[in-house]
């Protein structure tokens, strides 16, 4: 693929976008277009049309959504599927509007049904209930999902779309009010430590399995099907295998030193009871994940600490 293409990295100072931005420029592409929320609001459509004809991106990158964790789409859930409806449809069909040929929709693992077969292939997608807590975000990701397929069936565009399972890695958030399970046990452990504390509270029953993928191996994976030339259709990303949040609380502690005991709240909920995604189809047309979790969280706790205050 040429390397001077203009690609769109829509959401590049989130966790996705910024890996994004480091696989593409690591990866020979000069011609990276970024755009701050204060130089261009995506929730307003006119604004995101106009931006999309002016600069006509030869591929785009949908990093841009609101996400959180088990309380914030439980707690926020209008502002979850509204946000993220109206930025997916801003720049699909503004990318549409303005010409542009190919795109990558980053969607999320949760748009499967609860209780589908594990490991979850994507032909699961729409054959029963969604997980409750996270409903308005599945719904809206689910929604992304469609209007790429509608887009390429209607009009003949060439959108495709990636179902990463959890991520982590460095921009992560770390808000124990509502980030995920990974950095939220990051920064207890880490706080915890420093407190001298002698236990750790992990929310739930410690059960639930779930599958983690860092995330510069998604940036890889999207670049990949990129440089392979895909055009529609929707790829599950992920590492391949899960661990159950005990272990995974576990080994968080391993690497950030805290040797107190870990106390489960069964107060607060589990969510789905296991998580992994059937990677095969990526894996049969060449890619797979390269970061262990162990060594994806050294890489993280190095940059929550590095954070001031950290």
């Amino acid at each position: 693929m040429d390397k001077q293409v203009k690609i769109y990295v829509a959401g590049h100072r989130g966790m996705v976008g910024s890996a994004l931005v480091r696989r593409l420029e690591a990866g020979g592409y000069a011609n990276v277009l970024t755009r701050s929320r204060a130089e261009l609001d995506l929730l307003n459509q006119a604004a995101t049309l106009a931006f999309l004809q002016k600069e006509k991106p030869d591929f785009i990158f949908m990093a841009a959504a609101k996400v959180g964790g088990i309380n914030a789409n439980n707690s926020l859930r209008a502002d979850f599927i509204y946000q993220n409806l109206m930025v997916e449809a801003n720049l699909i069909h503004g990318a549409h509007e303005a010409g542009v040929e190919r795109l990558c929709f980053l969607g999320s693992s949760c748009i499967y049904p609860r209780d589908c077969p594990q490991p979850i292939r994507e032909e699961y997608l729409l054959t029963g209930p969604l997980e409750p807590t996270n409903e308005p975000y599945a719904i809206a990701k689910i929604a992304g999902i469609k209007l790429c397929e509608s887009y390429n069936r209607q009009y003949g565009r060439r959108y495709f779309s990636v179902m990463p399972t959890n991520l982590y890695g460095p921009n992560d958030n770390y808000d124990l009010a509502n980030s995920h399970v990974l950095p939220a046990l990051i920064r207890k452990a880490h706080e915890a430590k420093q407190r001298g504390d002698s236990e750790l509270v992990v929310w739930g029953s410690g059960t639930p399995r779930r599958e983690f993928l860092y995330v510069d191996d998604l940036a890889d994976a999207c670049m990949f099907l990129m440089e392979k030339g895909v055009t529609d259709g929707f790829y599950n990303v992920g590492a391949g295998e899960d661990v159950a949040i005990r272990e995974l609380a576990e080994t968080v502690m391993s690497v950030v030193g805290f040797t107190g005991r870990i106390v489960f709240d069964a107060t607060k909920p589990d969510g789905a009871p296991r998580k992994l995604l059937d990677v095969g189809r990526l894996r049969e047309i060449g890619w797979e994940a390269q970061t262990s979790l162990r060594e994806g969280i050294a890489l993280v706790y190095r940059d929550f600490a590095a954070r001031p205050g950290g």
